[in-house]
């Protein structure tokens, strides 16, 4: 590729678009999170100041339930006394550093992450505009790779930092470029295998792989006088052959723990995640999640060794859990379950590190079922994150679909409600069990632009069990973590209320489709619905009040603002929360 070819869609007027659009999220979603505080100028006009007091950003803004901000990104203006300067994305956080919390050591590398969002978005503004109407008839893939926004509460949201521009432009999500997976031999000696009822290793990876593929990769290990007996064969992240295991695990593969057999011969599509496939050869093959060691939003995407080995017993516990259950069943929701995990410890690495350390997480893997082989006649499937998605005019795709079912708006809504929250509800409330629900980590399944069903996915690194007392099989042990009381409805007001409902109800609502009343009424509704379903559980409703009049308002960027590599720490997700105030509870009304 031509080095300048690799830039040409940093283009003036792409940058200017790009930042303005940052900027609006910035003032929207650093407002909510009570980081800046707009001064009211006029009727629907505001104002915030930099941390010296001299340059002042003007716009106007609608606001919405749960402190939403609207900002309207066309009406944003940066003046500095008399003169209007242009709007830099990278100036907004210099000149608010203070206000932001930025750190000196994590200013320089939190704007790296919004100069890699900026040149995202830039890439996806050269992209030929698709409406929410067509993203609405798409098909799966095509609603994936067709997502321009990324996590809606997050403002650095596709930081990436690690990809060359050259491998943007290979694996990113909406670069859609197909992937052929690089495998690798390990030996057996510090790898690990495991998986799910009924799977067995060597017939799986011949399903997988294909019988030819496998063989193939035996002759290379012959052909160095190994025996493939020896061997596990893991998938990996081309990147991370290329930029990490050929020079940092050097040592294995220079002993032969570790034997380069090429590439598969399937192509997959990368997926809103970044680090996992999905196979376009034979859609009905599993997906591939694979260990990235680059960092984007909070977080170093690599998958750690030790946390494989116990992903399949999850997963088959929570499938069974949700078999057995007859209100979960009634829902229609299902779990692509992660069926088979291996990983790789590099033992001077893990000697040398603690568990937390991104040196032991930089060779594993795991696949996950694929849910187009669930699929129903006149079925189709979307990530639930294109919900939100929001065309070049202004048009939702949730707005789309509604229009195609032909349904009255708060009737959609329900059944999608019924689909994807009550099954959470449920969980929450019989079993103290919490998702991480948000769009990327669920699928819908829909018919004529309906919601049908539900699929929750990520589970073995997501859910969480609350009840320090829950009798669980030894290894699933590890979901079991100690929240305190009033924290544990967060997993509803702050997960799926503040960081989806707020978007969603805030698109119908300027599009004129539902107002904001209609739709938190309908939530209001679904929730009774369900709880007078189960009354055997009113104890529980009690206790936790979804019609409490506010609950405490939870800062996502404030957490990555503070700590972009590490967010949260996974098996004490309440202890690193960002709490500040509270918000005014929609359903309170209701």
């Amino acid at each position: 590729m031509n080095p300048a070819d690799a830039v040409s869609h940093l283009t003036p007027e792409h940058w200017e678009r790009a930042n303005r659009l940052l900027i609006r999220k910035a003032l929207a979603e650093f407002a909510h999170e009570r980081l800046i505080t707009p001064e009211e100028t006029g009727r629907g006009r505001y104002a915030v100041r930099s941390d010296d007091g001299l340059t002042e950003y003007r716009f106007t803004a609608v606001r919405r339930a749960l402190d939403h901000w609207q900002v309207d990104a066309d009406s944003i203006a940066r003046h500095r006394g008399e003169d209007e300067l242009p709007l830099a994305a990278l100036d907004f956080f210099i000149e608010l550093q203070k206000s932001l919390g930025l750190s000196e050591e994590i200013l320089p590398v939190y704007l790296e992450e919004v100069s890699s969002t900026l040149s995202g978005t830039c890439y996806k503004l050269t992209k030929p505009p698709v409406t929410s109407a067509e993203l609405a008839r798409s098909d799966f893939q095509a609603v994936e790779t067709g997502m321009t926004e990324g996590h809606p509460c997050f403002v650095a949201n596709n930081g990436r930092l690690g990809f060359g521009v050259h491998e943007y432009l290979a694996y990113a999500p909406e670069t859609a470029h197909p992937v052929k997976l690089v495998w690798l031999a390990a030996h057996r000696s510090r790898a690990v295998f495991t998986a799910g009822a009924g799977v067995e290793y060597e017939s799986f990876l011949r399903e997988e792989l294909g019988g030819a593929t496998v063989e193939r990769f035996h002759g290379v290990l012959r052909e160095q006088g190994l025996d493939p007996a020896d061997y596990l064969l893991v998938p990996v992240h081309p990147w991370q052959w290329w930029n990490k295991l050929s020079v940092t695990f050097a040592a294995e593969v220079a002993r032969r723990h570790l034997v380069c057999l090429g590439e598969g011969d399937d192509e997959y599509l990368a997926q809103q995640s970044i680090r996992t496939f999905f196979n376009t050869t034979h859609p009905g093959k599993h997906y591939v999640k694979t260990a990235l060691s680059v960092l984007n939003m909070g977080f170093m995407r690599g998958l750690s060794a030790a946390y494989m080995e116990a992903t399949p017993a999850i997963n088959d516990w929570l499938a069974r859990l949700i078999e057995n259950d007859p209100v979960l069943r009634a829902t229609g929701l299902s779990i692509i379950r992660e069926r088979a995990a291996v990983g790789y410890r590099h033992l001077e690495y893990e000697r040398a590190t603690d568990r937390h350390s991104p040196y032991r997480k930089m060779l594993a893997a795991l696949w996950r079922e694929s849910p187009v082989p669930s699929l129903r006649d006149g079925e189709s499937l979307a990530t639930m994150a294109s919900l939100v998605h929001v065309d070049h005019e202004g048009k939702s795709v949730a707005g789309a679909l509604i229009e195609r079912s032909g349904l009255a708006p708060a009737e959609w809504l329900r059944h999608y409600l019924r689909a994807y929250y009550t099954p959470l509800l449920h969980s929450f409330y019989a079993y103290d069990l919490a998702y991480m629900p948000h769009g990327e980590n669920v699928i819908l399944v829909l018919g004529d632009g309906v919601v049908r069903r539900a699929v929750y996915k990520d589970i073995a690194e997501e859910i969480v069990v609350m009840d320090p007392d829950a009798v669980l099989p030894p290894e699933v042990s590890r979901i079991r973590v100690e929240v305190p009381d009033d924290q544990k409805l967060l997993s509803i007001f702050t997960d799926v209320f503040d960081c989806f409902f707020r978007f969603l109800a805030a698109n119908l609502a300027t599009e004129g489709i539902l107002d904001e009343d209609g739709f938190w009424r309908t939530v209001a509704e679904v929730t009774r619905e369900y709880q007078a379903s189960v009354p055997e559980l009113a104890d529980k409703f009690a206790r936790y009040d979804l019609f409490a009049p506010e609950f405490a308002l939870s800062c996502l960027n404030r957490l990555q603002l503070r700590n972009n590599r590490q967010m949260v720490d996974l098996a004490d997700p309440s202890g690193a929360l960002q709490l500040v105030g509270t918000l005014r509870n929609p359903l309170a009304g209701f």
